[in-house]
């Protein structure tokens, strides 16, 4: 049987679904909707407390409780990857009109802010035993942040790792400067010789970290998707380890599967 708190909350979810309650819109004070559900205020925060959980609200101290504003949503596939190569060695012109992000939330390169951080770092021992190396040697650690312009928070938190001496030939790679960079990584590879033969993609989920709810902008209760991707060119090697954290109430991974006939 459902609490008291869960019913009142009920009630509020339907009419956020409803459209009665509009995006952005402030909710009527706690000790108000206390009032008019006719229940004690601690119950009625137990309610806003669910609703919070379920990302249907946000919680301004000092200021209220207002219903949330629908995030843009990423729909990741496995086609991504044969896009991407497909477009890898295009012309400048045709590679910077779209990349990744872009296919993948349907906005266009004028709706985005792009950053991007890079590091020398020497391989741990997780990361050396992916790539095959030996622990402490150097990589290069790329890390990714876009985000809509209307909103202040990323899509995604991207760890794009690669071998320094794997892409010495090209020190354009090395430069934080010349990102976003058109074709994105698969281009980047293609200028120093490696051509890709296959992405293995590993998924998990787990609670955030304080600091990734933070940055994501992450309610209680709401999970991260994490996303090993590993990518290996046609000489067996492999070339790139990316770890993607994705905000679990935004991410659709979908992925097609197609079947020989008999």
């Amino acid at each position: 049987m459902a609490k008291q708190y869960e019913r009142i909350a009920g009630q509020l979810r339907e009419r956020i679904r409803a459209g009665e309650l509009k995006p952005g819109q402030r909710l009527p004070a706690e000790t108000a909707l206390a009032k008019e559900h006719r229940t004690s205020l601690p119950t009625m925060r137990d309610a806003l407390a669910l609703l919070l959980s379920e990302g249907l609200i946000d919680k301004k101290h000092g200021v209220g409780n207002f219903v949330r504003k629908p995030r843009n949503l990423v729909r990741r596939d496995n086609a991504r990857h044969q896009w991407e190569k497909d477009r890898a060695r295009a012309g400048e012109a045709e590679r910077q009109t779209t990349g990744a992000t872009e296919r993948d939330t349907g906005l266009t390169i004028s709706d985005l802010e792009f950053r991007a951080t890079f590091a020398d770092v020497p391989a741990n021992e997780d990361l050396a035993e992916h790539f095959g190396v030996a622990a402490g040697t150097l990589l290069l650690e790329r890390v990714y942040r876009t985000n809509h312009r209307d909103e202040d928070v990323p899509f995604n938190i991207a760890r794009s790792y690669l071998v320094r001496d794997m892409i010495a030939a090209n020190p354009a790679l090395m430069d934080p400067s010349n990102e976003p960079w058109p074709g994105g990584t698969q281009n980047q590879l293609h200028t120093v010789g490696i051509e890709l033969d296959r992405v293995v993609e590993r998924v998990t989920a787990r609670p955030p970290t304080v600091e990734e709810s933070e940055e994501l902008g992450l309610q209680g209760g709401v999970a991260v998707i994490v996303l090993r991707k590993t990518s290996i060119d046609t000489r067996g090697r492999v070339v790139e380890v990316s770890d993607v954290v994705l905000p679990g109430d935004r991410t659709e991974l979908i992925f097609t599967t197609n079947l020989a006939r008999w």
